[in-house]
């Protein structure tokens, strides 16, 4: 893929369609094209189970026409189907009812500048070289532990693309992105019993990517230690959710502070700016222009200049999570997170994910969370659970069947220390999470 040539194509497509819409009466139009190619190959007991190989190309319009708002979208982009979408678009605006809020973002928030993110790594690997590194995963995994006995498989993916946004403020950027992964599952059996856990890795940038030995053996490292699992009586303890689940935690929060969610008066935090949510000693901060991060964006998904930003400062909510439509909603103005955040950050006031675990005399580590029992109106949280029993620091057994319960803004409050061992692979940065007084409950 000749990436310049491609973006280049892309956003003639778009300029295309911009200036079809005017054509046809609409007075704003914004459009989003993207190219996206990429395979990905899994193997599983030591054979090539599946190669998949992909290669999109989309296009989406939408216009605003008297206040009536349509969108349109379609996967061929020739010179006819751009007509016929973006005639689509205005056909189905006409039929909507009228939206005051409608409508693209102010002129001057569009993002006049665009540093080089350095977010495009193609990965120069093919189908054979892919395999064979699949397979040193599953192999390593296979031989840390002779109660490994069956596997889930081996994948190794890559991607590459490139995004375009234009509109009728005369904006028409775009910029190419990479992602690539690698990861693995095993089953490991004792005395009847199985359990599954899985590894992977996951970056930009394939150089970053952890050893196909280190997937392998991290997965089959997790699944072996979850045997021989147990309940546990329901009792209030402390609970530490590892890096990667944390996260998960943090999502709830975007969600309730999202602009949709203010405005439908559907938040557990509801008109929460100028609060304590969280403990003094806590800080979000929201960074979209780190290069190389996988939730990195020099403008949002409406050409709004995206920037730094204190989301929380000292536990307190600063504000929102805004697109231009929802910020209108709320009589505010768009912070440049139509699409969602861009790098969100929590700061560490403590060391390793063992170090948090040596803070009580017992601890419930999270393993795997099950289910969606988290209601965001109402900040309940509900989520079956497989963990570890720790005591004094140290694994004392794998427990399983249990719930962790609590309400949202408690357990935000009860947070008493944010590990250093961040996990990279996502648009939201933290590290473990120690929080007290959870219900766990079990037998």
């Amino acid at each position: 893929m000749d990436v310049d040539q491609v973006q280049q194509s892309l956003k003639n497509t778009a300029q295309e369609a911009v200036e079809h819409a005017l054509k046809l009466g609409v007075e704003q139009a914004e459009v989003g094209v993207s190219y996206d190619e990429g395979f990905s190959v899994t193997v599983r007991l030591g054979e090539l189970e599946s190669i998949e190989r992909q290669r999109d190309r989309s296009l989406a319009v939408t216009v605003y026409a008297k206040g009536r708002k349509g969108s349109a979208s379609t996967t061929e982009c020739s010179s006819v189907s751009v007509k016929e979408t973006v005639q689509k678009a205005v056909s189905i605006a006409n039929f909507t009812s009228e939206d005051d809020y409608a409508g693209l973002a102010e002129p001057e928030l569009m993002a006049r500048e665009q540093p080089d993110l350095d977010l495009y790594h193609p990965w120069a690997i093919g189908v054979v070289e892919a395999e064979a590194l699949a397979l040193r995963a599953e192999t390593a995994a296979c031989g840390v532990d002779d109660r490994i006995k069956n596997s889930e498989g081996a994948s190794v993916s890559t991607g590459k693309g490139v995004c375009v946004y234009a509109n009728t403020h005369g904006f028409c950027k775009g910029y190419p992105t990479s992602s690539h992964s690698l990861g693995c599952g095993v089953i490991a059996e004792k005395d009847n019993s199985l359990e599954r856990d899985y590894w992977f890795t996951a970056s930009r940038v394939p150089e970053e990517l952890e050893s196909a030995e280190a997937v392998g053996e991290k997965a089959a490292r997790r699944t072996v230690r979850r045997l021989g699992a147990r309940q546990v009586a329901t009792r209030s303890v402390p609970v530490v959710f590892p890096a990667e689940l944390a996260r998960g935690l943090f999502g709830h929060l975007v969600a309730a502070i999202s602009g949709t969610s203010q405005y439908r008066k559907a938040s557990f935090l509801l008109d929460a700016k100028g609060e304590q949510i969280f403990p003094d000693f806590i800080e979000i901060e929201e960074d979209p222009l780190i290069p190389r991060a996988m939730g990195s964006a020099a403008f949002d998904n409406e050409g709004v200049a995206t920037h730094h930003r204190r989301l929380v400062e000292k536990g307190v909510l600063n504000g929102y999570v805004l697109s231009s439509y929802s910020a209108r909603r709320l009589g505010m103005r768009t912070t440049g997170n139509s699409g969602g955040v861009h790098n969100l950050i929590v700061g560490s006031n403590a060391g390793s994910l063992d170090s948090l675990l040596k803070q009580c005399p017992e601890v419930f580590l999270v393993g795997e969370l099950l289910g969606q029992g988290v209601n965001t109106v109402t900040g309940d949280y509900s989520r079956g659970a497989a963990g570890f029993w720790v005591e004094d620091g140290e694994i004392a057994y794998p427990v399983h069947e249990v719930t962790i319960a609590g309400n949202l803004r408690e357990i935000f409050k009860g947070i008493r220390a944010v590990g250093t061992d961040v996990d990279l692979r996502g648009n939201i940065r933290c590290g473990s999470v120690l929080i007290e007084g959870l219900t766990v409950a079990g037998t």
